[in-house]
């Protein structure tokens, strides 16, 4: 660690009241960013009678979804008639328990119960991570759709490479702490900023990517596509790491500007 003999005492409140909230800010962004990874809510597809749509066909949906030949078109269909959910490890859908088996029966003296519904999900595995994306989702004689794939790539890789800044960030942190000195906080807060463009860059390649797939398949009439709560999380957790990185360099550069001018003051 870059000490200076003495520089721990000559810090007052200013820069240590921004150092503490640095700190706050930084941990509330990085329990942010591990909520949205971990979660499956980024996007999610809301159609109008998701039980009705998987009465007739529930067990070949299901095992179609859940297949490992499963192409893009065909689990992002399923995902739009079972109001599905996608994050960026999961995908899900819902549906009604039992669907495979019961059927209402044509005639009955009673009204129809409401039918339980189950959230089912299946990961995706790294090979799909990194899969080649096509021109025409599910046609692999379509050629490769480079945008897409490489958005997606990141969309999986940005967030890994923000929380793990942030992680190193943090070590620096605690070496500044031992050594009694703000001015390593300097590449805490350059490690910050950095996070949380990979963060910015996250969201922007995540909304492009629906983007460009919904030009491919479009949403049908009865279904609405929305961008889910754990992809709020992400964009709340990049303006924290921003000011994080802020404060951090903010501190530390103008307490050792302060301490350079004291010093200069005691020797003359």
């Amino acid at each position: 660690c870059p000490c200076v003999p003495g520089q721990g005492a000559m810090m007052d409140n200013r820069f240590a009241t921004a150092l503490v909230i640095a700190c706050v800010l930084s941990l509330i962004s990085t329990i942010y960013m591990a909520a949205s990874i971990g979660t499956d809510f980024w996007y999610e597809y809301h159609t109008q009678s998701p039980a009705e749509n998987v009465s007739e066909a529930g067990r070949s949906i299901w095992e179609e979804f859940v297949s490992k030949d499963a192409d893009e078109k065909t689990y992002t269909d399923a995902l739009f008639r079972c109001n599905g959910t996608v994050g960026l490890w999961r995908r899900c859908i819902t549906v009604p328990k039992n669907s495979h088996w019961y059927s209402p029966p044509a005639f009955s003296f009673f009204p129809p119960l409401e039918t339980d519904m189950t959230t089912n999900c299946i990961s995706f595995s790294l090979s799909d991570q990194f899969a080649e994306k096509y021109i025409e989702p599910g046609n692999h004689n379509s050629g490769t759709d480079l945008n897409r794939t490489y958005l997606w790539r990141l969309q999986f890789l940005l967030p890994f490479v923000s929380i793990g800044l942030m992680c190193f960030g943090a070590l620096i942190g605690l070496c500044a702490c031992a050594c009694r000195s703000l001015y390593p906080a300097i590449a805490t807060g350059v490690l910050h900023l950095l996070a949380g463009l990979c963060t910015l860059g996250l969201v922007g390649c995540y909304v492009a990517g629906i983007e460009l797939l919904h030009r491919k398949l479009p949403l049908p009439e009865d279904v609405k596509g929305e961008f889910g709560w754990s992809f709020c999380l992400a964009c709340v957790s990049a303006p924290l790491q921003f000011m994080a990185a802020a404060l951090f360099i903010w501190a530390a550069r103008t307490n050792r500007k302060e301490f350079t001018l004291l010093k200069a003051y005691r020797v003359a």
